[in-house]
């Protein structure tokens, strides 16, 4: 019988060849990357990260939910290896090859049909697509898009991201034209609303935005996240989409769906929009679509491909390995990993419900698959929101070897690899359950 490995953590963190490293990123690189805890990988397996000193973690945030089949998983390692022997980069932009064609045949086929697909490297540079294919098809001037949206940092993405201020500071003007619009938060309603009417309440807003500033002949596409990632892992109530694109259609405005964060099979579905049934003319994929080689897809409508040869392009999107790998984790989500994405993810949500009920400053446990988050509060009747305890419960975990990341305020997001077991799952469970009692 194989025993289930758990976390070892061996020396104080970080261990001495972490901080040499660590001492060294300081002096050297820029001060913009950000660094929540002092982990410094050396290899992984599965859901399993080794750091420098030899100490083992389990990972429960997959690389900001990139690592969709975990580390070093072998069918990827080998299509990886396959394609790079070959060739790694003739310019996709300028010459068509097999890699990249059979992946945007498949991501159609996943995607519902209809589409047409460009590539690009990252999540951002999607969205940047996305935002061209929207003006040069529609020609309307305006975008409307919801606080609390992350769509990246590049300066057309970065007009539609608001999820923390820090973002946007020192890098105005942005792109003109942004409207944004409270995402419809049930634990925390926009406009004092009650919880049931968070979604009805935005809804009318923006019909009043249309009716008094915002004329929505002039609005060319709104920008959305299916589960808000960076906003703090937010599920809007069930119905608020169907009846967003319900209204967006009465003005043929177009529905774009960034499903970076969201897409790739996280949340048990190949697209999390697939939830409420809702048809986007759009959308962006990135982050776990190729398990960790950058690349990202834009699927569009085939009737708004009317952009010529040459309107977009990219040097390396679409690179050939990437395509190989993405192709390889698209074959394991249809094999198995999406549902495991769903049954394992159930499980954990369930049991950090149950244990929530101990912990009344846990205030809620929200999600979809393995996009979970945990919201802490300073005081459950008022919801104030506590970062500085999340950040103690993130700090925590890692010490007892653990890996988690921050999302929103006050939210501790876990997005593992999509490989995760339930035993693995009931090994975290443990964790966060002695940190919990430890910080309560």
């Amino acid at each position: 019988m194989e025993i289930l490995q758990r976390p070892q953590v061996r020396t104080p963190l970080p261990g001495p060849k972490a901080k040499a490293i660590l001492e060294r990123d300081a002096r050297i690189l820029s001060t913009s990357y950000v660094r929540p805890y002092p982990f410094v990988p050396a290899a992984g397996e599965g859901v399993w990260l080794r750091d420098v000193d030899g100490n083992v973690f389990l990972d429960l945030m997959a690389g900001i939910a990139v690592n969709t089949t975990g580390y070093a998983h072998p069918r990827v390692v080998e299509a990886v290896r396959e394609q790079a022997g070959r060739f790694s980069h003739v310019c996709f932009s300028d010459f068509s090859s097999e890699p990249q064609v059979g992946l945007a045949e498949q991501l159609d086929r996943l995607a519902g049909g209809g589409f047409r697909v460009y590539f690009g490297n990252s999540g951002t540079e999607g969205v940047e697509a996305a935002l061209k294919v929207v003006r040069y098809h529609t020609r309307r001037p305006y975008i409307l898009a919801f606080t609390g949206a992350f769509h990246g940092r590049t300066l057309g993405s970065l007009a539609l991201t608001s999820s923390n201020s820090k973002y946007r500071r020192g890098f105005a003007p942005l792109l003109p034209g942004v409207v944004h619009v409270p995402y419809p938060h049930p634990y925390r309603p926009p406009f004092g609303a009650r919880p049931e009417d968070a979604g009805q309440v935005v809804l009318d807003y923006v019909e009043h935005l249309f009716k008094t500033k915002l004329p929505p002949d002039e609005v060319g596409a709104v920008f959305f996240e299916p589960i808000q990632g960076e906003g703090g892992y937010i599920v809007p109530p069930a119905g608020f989409l169907p009846a967003l694109e319900k209204l967006a259609r009465k003005h043929g405005i177009l529905m774009v769906a960034d499903e970076v964060q969201t897409g790739s099979g996280r949340t048990g579905r190949f697209l999390a929009s697939a939830y409420e049934e809702i048809d986007p003319d759009i959308v962006i994929l990135a982050k776990g679509l190729a398990s960790g080689y950058p690349i990202s897809a834009v699927l569009f409508k085939e009737e708004l491909s009317s952009w010529p040869p040459g309107a977009h392009g990219t040097t390396f999107g679409g690179n050939p390995v990437a395509a190989a790998a993405a192709v390889a984790t698209l074959d394991l989500l249809e094999g198995g990993l999406m549902a495991n994405a769903f049954e394992v993810g159930t499980y954990l949500r369930d049991e950090l419900t149950r244990l929530q009920a101990g912990f009344p400053r846990l205030g809620d446990v929200r999600g979809r698959g393995l996009m979970i988050g945990l919201d802490f509060v300073k005081d459950p009747d008022t919801r104030e929101e506590d970062p500085e305890l999340r950040d103690r419960v993130a700090e925590a975990a890692f010490r007892k070897g653990l890996l988690t990341l921050p999302a929103g305020p006050s939210t501790l997001r876990l997005s593992p690899p999509l490989v995760l077991s339930r035993d693995e799952a009931s090994v975290a469970l443990e964790i966060l359950a002695d940190v919990l009692k430890a910080l309560a």
